[in-house]
């Protein structure tokens, strides 16, 4: 919502103004951070950003709910605009792997524009445990496969949904399709092979949302 931007700006430039500045040098800043950062000649030394956990993001007694899950995606930029479209879609958390999952660095931020800050990032050390979690909180696990029988248009989207993606070179792994409840895909034109993983999963979290 626009107030609850215009509100984050102005409690984000209070605090800057509280911060203490050191002057440094570009290589500097450059060694500081992880490599590839952009950084633009400015860098923050911060806490992490604290962990959470489903319980704490989907309440129990919400009858509607949307969550992300992502499966063993580790380019930091795909991520981060999976993240963007969850955000913009109304999803409650994106869910990853604590391995084989890329961490919150700079590239990860700014492919998300924002929406790391917005919608909860939840780690679990097991993903199949993970969407036994979302079940057993009332989460319908539906799977996006190419070669799946179901369009995505005919799946039922009604009360609490887990879309769950998998990386673009190898998809989903056996093991986690196994704890889906539903396997789909998006229908497309023999054209192309497949879509980019964060336009899946635009497609998917519109045609979520807008049946949840």
């Amino acid at each position: 919502m626009p107030g609850d931007a215009d509100a984050l700006a102005t409690e984000t430039a209070r605090l800057a103004r509280e911060i203490p500045v050191e002057k440094t040098d570009r290589r500097e800043i450059e060694r500081l951070l992880t490599p590839g950062a952009v950084h633009q000649g400015v860098a923050m030394l911060t806490e992490p950003l604290e962990e959470v956990w489903l319980e704490d993001v989907f309440p129990r007694d919400e009858s509607r709910a949307i969550a992300l899950v992502l499966d063993q995606v580790t380019d930091p930029r795909n991520v981060g605009a999976a993240l963007r479209a969850a955000t913009a879609f109304g999803a409650g958390a994106v869910v990853m792997q604590r391995r084989h999952a890329p961490p919150e660095t700079g590239a990860l931020a700014k492919a998300a524009s924002g929406a790391l800050e917005v919608t909860p990032l939840v780690r679990v050390t097991n993903l199949a445990r993970g969407l036994e979690d979302l079940k057993d909180a009332g989460f319908w696990c539906v799977g996006l496969d190419g070669k799946a029988e179901t369009d995505i248009g005919d799946a039922d989207f009604s009360g609490r949904v887990a879309l769950v993606l998998g990386s673009e070179g190898s998809g989903l792994r056996r093991l986690t399709l196994d704890h889906c409840d539903l396997v789909t895909r998006i229908p497309i034109t023999g054209k192309v092979e497949s879509l980019n993983l964060a336009t899946a999963a635009a497609v998917a979290l519109y045609e979520t949302a807008r049946r949840t």
